[in-house]
């Protein structure tokens, strides 16, 4: 008996081994037949390396992107513009969506595998939005990005340099045309925010300090910190912080930053969401920055300058949740998706964040932002949109010109739009920035709007 005992377990070891070894491997096929379906050698999905599945399109069924054909939309201005968002046939740009959603674009199932012509799948942009952004930017570096502060998605993604992906040119090491080029300046870099910042440090003034909204500044033009001065462009004189706000004074806010303290400027940064990675769509955002220096330093630092860094999509997820009351909507690219039958699939809708700010300080920044376009920048340049911002004009590099920032949202439920613009050594961010931020609001709204 105990010899038919041992024959028996001989017999079944060798099967329970097979059996484990069967739910593993279905275990791992349903877990990562995606990727290896994805895989750059194989042939069923891919032709030279090349995916040959599977479509990018924006978010109103334009195709940017086919990947059985290996094409690009028709209109070449569509290929730059988009480029940073639909990725280059080289996979340099690692954020982008050929390089990010290649498994998606697959189509694989577990049950079926991967067959037909994959999936079609669309990002939240608007292509001709971005199409208008990128001309607006003419040649120079910089950043255009807009979002709906409602639901999440990013209409226009633009980032300059760029280049056409149907005609890649060569390019070389130190080749100051293309410096940055593989870079989405909006998920992926940072800059110095310049007078942008002084949206956190009014927020950490209107929190910590008591009455400081009633209070009244001097500005004589500069401001001494020991041996240092911080200087302003001019003289403002008596002015309230909301003045102080729309004239940008430097002076005021170097005596807030003083007053407020390194620390507690570096908790309102980071409540803001200013030094932390954001998630969009599985893609990580740059962090940002910000050095508790001393005397002299943290005052500039409450301007906007020493050593700060911000990422601009932080930026204008700040800018969204200052508009809905302190409560920031998550940004995302992926709108949709799509099978070879045309069903649907499920594409993970956007997130809320921790709260900026409480809710009555950001009903007064939006009051004072909207007072900076009234009283400062002037309504006429921005025709009928209710739009609430802050400029910036950040000092770089000696002998070079500042770039210039733009940073707001459009107090309108019907158009619930959060945007920032960004032109490296473009000068001064009203006048440069806040131009091109008019245009490509008004060009986002009118899509919106279907017209």
């Amino acid at each position: 008996m105990k010899q038919v005992t041992r024959r028996t377990l001989l017999v079944l070891l060798p099967v329970a081994i097979l059996a484990l070894g069967v739910l593993f491997f279905l275990a791992e096929y349903v877990l990562h037949g995606a990727a290896w379906a994805a895989f750059s050698a194989n042939d069923t999905t891919h032709a030279q390396g090349r995916l040959t599945a599977g479509q990018i399109l924006d978010r109103s069924g334009q195709v940017l992107y086919d990947a059985e054909s290996g094409s690009y939309a028709e209109d070449w201005i569509t290929r730059i513009a988009t480029l940073h968002a639909v990725g280059d046939g080289s996979g340099n740009i690692g954020t982008a969506a050929r390089s990010q959603y290649a498994q998606r674009m697959v189509g694989f199932s577990p049950i079926t595998g991967a067959h037909g012509k994959g999936n079609k799948l669309y990002l939240t942009i608007d292509a001709e939005v971005c199409e208008t952004a990128y001309s607006l930017l003419a040649g120079h570096k910089g950043v255009v990005g807009i979002y709906n502060y409602e639901t999440g998605d990013i209409l226009c993604m633009v980032s300059a340099p760029s280049f056409d992906p149907a005609w890649p040119p060569e390019i070389r090491d130190g080749d100051s045309a293309y410096e940055g080029v593989y870079l989405n300046r909006l998920l992926s870099a940072t800059f110095t925010p310049g007078s942008v910042f002084k949206t956190v440090t009014t927020a950490a003034a209107l929190e910590k300090l008591d009455g400081v909204a009633e209070r009244t500044f001097t500005c004589e033009g500069s401001y001494r910190i020991g041996d240092d001065v911080i200087t302003c462009p001019h003289v403002h004189g008596q002015q309230t912080l909301r003045d102080a706000f729309a004239n940008s004074c430097n002076c005021v806010y170097a005596a807030l930053a003083m007053e407020l303290g390194g620390r507690t400027l570096r908790s309102y940064a980071d409540k803001a969401g200013l030094l932390s990675s954001m998630d969009v769509s599985g893609v990580a955002t740059a962090s940002g920055s910000f050095t508790v220096g001393e005397s002299y330093e943290l005052g500039w630092s409450g301007v906007g300058q020493y050593n700060d860094l911000v990422n601009p999509c932080a930026m204008v997820v700040l800018m969204g949740a200052i508009a809905r009351d302190g409560t920031p909507v998550l940004p995302r690219v992926l709108y949709r998706e799509t099978g070879s039958l045309g069903l649907p699939h499920i594409v993970p809708s956007a997130d809320t964040g921790s709260a900026v700010f409480r809710r009555d300080t950001c009903r007064t920044l939006r009051e004072m932002l909207r007072n900076n376009v009234e009283a400062g920048y002037g309504q006429s340049h921005f025709g009928d949109l209710a739009i609430c911002a802050k400029s910036g004009t950040a000092e770089v590099e000696p002998g070079k010109a500042p770039h210039a920032w733009f940073n707001g949202f459009l107090d309108d439920p019907e158009h619930p739009l959060a945007f920032v613009v960004l032109v490296e050594n473009g000068g001064s961010g009203a006048t440069v920035a806040g131009n091109i931020a008019s245009q490509v609001l008004q060009k986002a709204v009118e899509r919106m709007d279907g017209n």
